[in-house]
Formats: C-alpha cells, structure tokens, sequence
C-alpha cells in the first residue's frame, strides 16, 4: 500500500529524534504514512535525502524534537481534500510543560513586538491560503511531492534561513502556499538567554545570504533591527554631540515596557521583569547578526 504522507525528520548527529514519542500516538493507520530519518550536520542535505527516498504523495517536514498533535495528519489529509494548495504548514506552540524562562522566550517570539508577522510562526494565527516565508518553517511543513519536480529541495549553503529561501522560491514559482491555525506541533524554546540570543543571531546572520540566494532585497522590516543594532554601537559617540540621540532607545525601552507588562497580565505577571530585557536583547542580536553578515560580505 503506497503511504499518503512521508514524514521527514533531519536528524542531528548529537541528537536523538525525540518526535518519535509524540508520533506512536497519532490519530491515524499507521499504513497511510512513512517516516524517514537522515542523520547529518546539514538539516538541507537530510531533508533533500527524505524528498528522494519519499514514496508518498505528500512530504511532511518535521523537526527531530517536535511534538506532534494526535491529529496532525487526519487534519493534514482534511486540508489538502479542501482546498487547493501545494505546500501548507502551521504553527509550533510552546509546550505547557516547558521551563519559566522557555515559556517567557515563547511568549515573547509569538508577539508582534517581538517576531512581527513570524509571530504566527509560534501562535495560532488565522488561516491563510496566500502564505509566505514570515508565517511557515520546515519544522512543521507539508508539501505535495509534485513540488520537488518544479523547483528543487532546500539550499544546502543554508541553515539556519533554508526554509525561507525554500517557500520565497515556491512562491516564486507560483505554487500555492497556506498557512493553518489546524496543524499544530508543540516545540521546546531554548532553555537559556545565550541559546535564545545565539539563535536570533544566527537569523539575522543569515537574512541577506537568503536574500542574496533569492536576488531579493532584503524586507525594511529586516533591515529595522540592524539600523537599531548600528545605532547603539555608535551611540556613546552620537551623544557626545546631542543628547536627543537617545530618543530612539528611550521609545523602544518604553515600548519593550509596554507591551512586556500587557502580555505579563494576560500570561504570568512573574514575566514581566523578563520580558522587556528580552525584547531589547532579541532586537540587537538579529541585527548585530546582520551587521557582522554585511561586513563580512
């Protein structure tokens, strides 16, 4: 019986693929779908090995230590029965049971403030059937094996910033990307700030290499925190000549403020102490990130 779904999972060496645990208690016949582990240190290579030994009709990308909800593939099957997309992915939540300063970490990435319009990224957002790059990753993706004759898999001189060069191409290509609310997984934020920092980093390092690879140019909404990272590193100096250079940290502090305390009541209150430090240090990392991408390119 030839599977409806081909489960990727791109195993890291050092890791196990924790996923598995989640994946014996889903909601479907278990000879409806295959799951495919590549162990390597390049998740695109893994994923690309999973598109070739794929044998059903739809790939689905999901990362070594995932949660899956019971129902991801039965919600899966009902969405592609429904409308007519060729690539569709959801949201990766926090788990309830994560530690106080992952779910602070998580809190703060699935606000706008915080990730803009990759917010849903990390929160049930609404449906949408004219997705992009900002609201998909492949750790929680599933694509229509037929893509892979139009366009190629995942860029291997990526990661992380493979999966968003992936979907900029598919929708270059045309292909019908959406994005929903319904096909949940649960993933575990980093566990301390440097691994929270590190990452963010590592994601705005790789933003115009992405771009670069797109020939696109890289969004304003990108290049905001980079001006901001740029604009503190020389900021000791620009107030030797005015004080009113220190406007623009003294409004994003009190936005940081703001919006960490509005989401503190709605959350935990013991978060807002956390929240807006958070903010202020995830804004300078990605744009630190590109700043070092830029000189060294």
């Amino acid at each position: 019986m030839k599977p409806k779904f081909s489960i990727v999972i791109a195993l890291a060496p050092y890791r196990n693929a924790e996923v598995l645990k989640s994946l014996k208690n889903i909601n479907y016949d278990e000879k409806k779908y295959e799951i495919i582990i590549k162990k390597g240190l390049n998740p695109s290579e893994n994923r690309n090995y999973g598109i070739k030994k794929a044998k059903g009709d739809i790939i689905y990308f999901l990362d070594d230590d995932a949660i899956v909800d019971k129902n991801i593939l039965k919600n899966a099957e009902e969405f592609f029965n429904k409308y007519n997309v060729d690539i569709v992915g959801g949201p990766q939540l926090t788990p309830k049971d994560d530690s106080f300063f992952a779910k602070i970490f998580g809190t703060a990435i699935e606000s706008f403030w915080g990730s803009y319009k990759m917010a849903d990224r990390y929160r049930r957002g609404n449906l949408n059937l004219d997705a992009n790059e900002l609201s998909l990753t492949s750790a929680n993706c599933f694509v229509k094996r037929n893509v892979f004759n139009k366009i190629k898999g995942f860029d291997v001189r990526l990661w992380p910033g493979e999966d968003p060069e992936f979907f900029s191409r598919a929708k270059k290509a045309s292909l019908n990307i959406a994005y929903s609310p319904n096909l949940i997984i649960y993933h575990r934020r980093r566990a301390n700030l440097f691994g929270f920092l590190k990452q963010h980093y590592k994601y705005g390092n790789v933003r115009l290499k992405k771009e670069a690879i797109n020939k696109n140019l890289a969004g304003f909404v990108f290049i905001i925190p980079a001006v901001f990272s740029l604009y503190l590193i020389f900021l000791p100096i620009l107030l030797l000549f005015s004080k009113g250079f220190s406007f623009p940290i003294q409004l994003h502090l009190i936005i940081d403020i703001i919006v960490g305390a509005y989401l503190a009541l709605k959350k935990n209150v013991l978060y807002f102490p956390f929240l807006p430090i958070i903010f202020f240090l995830m804004h300078f990392s990605y744009g630190l990130g590109m700043l070092v991408s830029l000189f060294e390119r």
